[in-house]
């Protein structure tokens, strides 16, 4: 089972879409795969038509009890192999709750190896704030995708981003491989062309080999409930992400690991 977070430190730069996209074409291969929502918006949830706000159960118990059965917390989606472990809003209490818990930051690599068996990949999508949930997510994971908008008060968020990742690794006693993923690209604006130009300038080879478009039709996707390469699998936002997955998957030895002051 190899697991991958999606994470920074800004939203609405296209990490539920990124990770929406990528289990849907994941799924169109064959593979089993489960997408984890950490957030306390809920968008992944809500992508899947679940209510953040009155959903019963949810991945937040188990940071209430560490030693739950995760495989009670699963929800279906309506896509055959796809599994959703939904958030709820009670997310937003995490900090409060858990911060005299000793192992907090380990709750999610311990309940995912319960269904370790059960699934070929685990997406996780991370909140933009660096605290327990995005900590969980990168301590769970040993692939991650930094997505990062082409326009230049995104790539601040990608700096904090970077200096975040250095400090959590301080603390991890194994290899991260970090890939960082421009997004809502329009090559017609001089603004999105400056902005990878730095982007590419900045992390090198760290980047990805595609670039995620402007294309509504991920938000007309979303708006029908379906992932995007099952909405309209010629659109280019899609075959930028299948680009993307290539590398993840046939060019994977190629990406950097994450090293301290990269």
């Amino acid at each position: 089972m190899q697991v991958w977070t999606v994470a920074n430190q800004k939203g609405g730069v296209g990490k539920t879409t990124s990770v929406v996209t990528l289990a849907g074409l994941l799924v169109q291969q064959g593979h089993r795969v489960l997408v984890v929502d950490l957030d306390q918006h809920g968008s992944l949830t809500a992508y899947f038509g679940i209510n953040p706000d009155a959903i019963k159960y949810s991945v937040y118990d188990l940071f209430l009890n560490p030693m739950q059965d995760i495989a009670n917390l699963l929800i279906p989606t309506h896509l055959t192999n796809l599994t959703l472990l939904p958030a709820s809003s009670s997310m937003a209490a995490l900090e409060r709750q858990t911060g005299k818990l000793g192992g907090a930051g380990l709750v999610m690599q311990q309940s995912l190896a319960q269904v370790s068996t059960m699934f070929d990949y685990v997406l996780i999508d991370s909140p933009p704030i660096l605290g327990v949930a995005m900590i969980n997510a990168l301590t769970a994971c040993e692939l991650l995708l930094m997505p990062v908008q082409t326009e230049f008060l995104a790539i601040k968020g990608l700096m904090r981003m970077s200096k975040s990742l250095d400090l959590i690794l301080t603390t991890r006693h194994q290899q991260l491989q970090a890939l960082v993923l421009p997004t809502m690209y329009d090559r017609r604006t001089k603004s999105s062309i400056q902005s990878l130009r730095v982007i590419k300038a900045e992390f090198g080879d760290r980047v990805s080999h595609a670039l995620i478009p402007v294309d509504a039709q991920f938000r007309n996707a979303s708006s029908a409930g379906e992932v995007p390469n099952q909405y309209n699998p010629l659109a280019r936002g899609v075959q930028a992400y299948d680009l993307l997955l290539t590398q993840l998957q046939r060019k994977r030895q190629q990406i950097p690991q994450w090293s301290c002051g990269s």
